[in-house]
């Protein structure tokens, strides 16, 4: 079953870009920790640590793109998904700081016991243990996204209003975990890490490690994407997309089919949530603010939804040129997106690689057209002859 799951998921294009994962995974660590600082093919930690963000964000396009481009499902609250996941990594790495904060209590937190908190809350129990964090990672947003859908698609809730009712979510979350009393850390959030697994944070080789699991860790949800949307399931999965009322009139169940989906675009966000707040060092409400679920509905958009692999394309297109933009023309970056965004509306209504692909299949069908035309011709010349 597995093997037929993996068999279906790897296509051509499939198998290129899993390929160019896991060499990246490889290579860049690599040029960073064997090549010396003083040589043009070293890349300096920064920008690896860039490329990793970078990396996550994709995660993030990609888990959005299995709900939207293949299930007709716009969230605009895929930030709340994201978040959750960070903020399960986050209160892994400190627990592991222990006596090594500024107040040098080892069963507390340094904002709790700012705060004056006496007792650690029932919720962080758990999170001293690596596996516990990481289950976490996955059935945190997964629980929010299963009871989220559950009551929506049950309700018949479609189009725009599920939009708004998803953005209505992660703003909501956003102003919980703006309170101190939430017991995570207020506006702050919570930074200052300083190990992983028994070692450093900071220390070069588990920034290397960081970027490689990114990478591996996008290559192997893109498999499981593919491996959905190209399964019977996945059939039935643009389907519901397409034609909603013909699939429901055939007896499938539309609502568990989903809530299905939906749930499992969720644990891909909260992995790429978790991934990401290692290599930035910090996670805080800001991270479920709207404008950022917006932001990967732009991403997916640019790239190409319902591609899989134009999403990423498009995450780390956008957040290249948002690094590049925010450093030489900062005044100038939000114009830019939005006139990015009009543009690939009006001009690549497809995407960049929903418009290659467009492009390359009219080309085939032309090309099969102008075959079958010369081969009538071939037919009708020895008829005539006769």
């Amino acid at each position: 079953m597995i093997t037929g799951f993996v068999l279906r998921a790897l296509e051509g294009k499939i198998v290129i870009a899993i390929g160019i994962l896991l060499g990246i995974a490889v290579l860049v660590p690599a040029l960073n920790l064997l090549v010396p600082a003083d040589s043009a093919f070293h890349i300096p930690t920064y920008v690896m640590a860039l490329m990793g963000k970078y990396l996550c964000y994709a995660l993030l396009a990609l888990a959005l793109d299995l709900v939207w481009g293949y299930c007709g499902i716009l969230s605009l609250g895929h930030g709340a998904f994201f978040a959750l996941g960070g903020y399960a990594m986050g209160m892994y790495l400190m627990r592991q700081i222990g006596s090594r904060g500024t107040y040098g209590n080892p069963l507390l937190p340094d904002f709790m016991v700012f705060l004056n908190w006496q007792e650690l809350p029932w919720f962080w129990y758990g999170f001293d243990m690596f596996p516990f964090a990481m289950l976490m990672v996955l059935f945190v947003p997964g629980l929010l996204a299963f009871v989220f859908g559950w009551f929506a698609f049950r309700s018949r809730v479609n189009g725009v209003y599920l939009s708004i009712i998803t953005q209505a979510m992660t703003y909501a979350l956003m102003l919980a975990f703006f309170r101190n009393d939430m017991g995570f850390g207020g506006n702050n959030g919570l930074t200052d890490y300083k190990d992983i697994l028994g070692v450093s944070v900071q220390a070069g080789g588990t920034r290397a490690m960081l970027f490689s699991m990114s990478a591996v860790m996008l290559a192997l949800c893109l498999l499981i994407a593919s491996g959905i949307v190209q399964s019977k399931f996945g059939k039935v999965l643009v389907g519901v997309r397409d034609a909603e009322s013909r699939v429901r009139f055939l007896g499938f169940r539309v609502e568990n089919i989903k809530l299905f989906t939906f749930v499992v675009s969720a644990m891909m966000a909260g992995i790429a949530g978790a991934l990401f707040v290692p290599q930035v060092g910090i996670i805080n409400p800001g991270e479920f603010a709207p404008a950022n679920s917006i932001e990967v509905v732009v991403w997916t958009a640019v790239g190409g939804r319902g591609t899989l692999i134009g999403p990423i394309i498009g995450a780390i297109l956008v957040n290249a040129g948002k690094s590049y933009f925010t450093g030489a023309f900062p005044e100038f970056w939000l114009y830019a997106l939005g006139g990015l965004f009009i543009a690939v509306t009006l001009f690549l209504p497809k995407g960049i690689v929903g418009t290659i692909q467009h492009g390359w299949g009219a080309r085939e069908a032309t090309k099969i057209a102008a075959e079958k035309e010369k081969g009538r011709d071939a037919d009708i010349l020895p008829q005539a002859a006769e």
